[in-house]
């Protein structure tokens, strides 16, 4: 084994360590220092998973709004893996203890129609290939302490993933303008994050066309049935213990998120 792949099995241990036993670690960037070393971290992780038989449905794209990349000193997108397990029932109590450092987002989901493979992708192969969109909470988590990440340490972290809430309403993409369509949410009634579709990468779209041409010649290229989360529309707020969360967007639809009551880690 080479010394490069010892230090990415090094932070996917540890990474997978902190998930396991709910106890943050420390940032990977001691182990890599690049994107694409990130990448191959969460690629070991991704692997693993797999292996356990846990069932992707999926990507999310991160660190697409200007206020998230100034929140995190972050600068460019990510990708992560959604699996089925992630996905919470909308209206059902979330169990906060699955999570370590939750925090949660209002993003458009798009469900993919026709595969994208090869490329490269426009913006009108990517609008042909949507079968539907759905309102969406993700909520974003990191193992690692405190968040104390760079685009390194979010990328190995499976882009800090979750879990997500979808709603149960699809709508059709022809004839929205998501550029303009404006997002706001709200936790337990009070307004704490606002938006519109260009938040994200100048609009949700953008970013799908820049995740379809980012797989489409890889091993995990995007396949009809995927879920996609764009990626945030506004600010990403903390979450605590009980707190309900409802995000509106302006032709898309409305979703609810309700965490469970407790924060003792329950079983992951």
């Amino acid at each position: 084994m080479n010394d490069q792949r010892s230090e990415h099995l090094k932070a996917a241990d540890r990474l997978l360590a902190a998930a396991t036993s709910g106890r943050p670690c420390a940032p990977v960037r001691d182990l890599i220092g690049t994107a694409a070393e990130g990448y191959a971290v969460q690629e070991i992780n991704t692997r693993r998973a797999l292996a356990e038989g846990r069932r992707p449905v999926g990507r999310k794209i991160g660190i697409t709004n200007p206020a998230v990349q100034r929140q995190f000193g972050i600068d460019q997108p990510d990708f992560g893996v959604l699996f089925a397990d992630m996905c919470h029932p909308e209206g059902l109590p979330i169990p906060y203890g699955r999570f370590l450092q939750p925090r949660a987002e209002a993003e458009i989901a798009l469900v993919i129609g026709t595969d994208l493979v090869g490329g490269p992708f426009t913006v009108a192969d990517v609008i042909r290939a949507v079968e539907f969109l759905l309102p969406a909470v993700e909520i974003v988590d990191s193992r690692i302490t405190d968040w104390d990440i760079t685009l390194a340490d979010t990328i190995a972290d499976n882009a800090s993933s979750g879990g997500f809430v979808l709603g149960n309403s699809p709508v059709a993409l022809s004839g929205l303008d998501l550029r303009t369509a404006a997002m706001r949410m709200t936790r337990d009634g009070a307004e704490v994050s606002s938006g519109t579709g260009a938040d994200c990468l100048g609009h949700p779209l953008n970013a799908a066309t820049w995740l379809a041409n980012t797989l489409g010649g890889t091993d995990f290229p995007l396949r009809a049935g995927d879920i996609v989360l764009t990626g945030a529309l506004g600010p990403v707020v903390p979450v605590a213990p009980g707190n309900v969360f409802e995000a509106r967007i302006e032709g898309v639809g409305s979703v609810t998120a309700v965490f469970g009551p407790t924060s003792e880690n329950q079983e992951r």
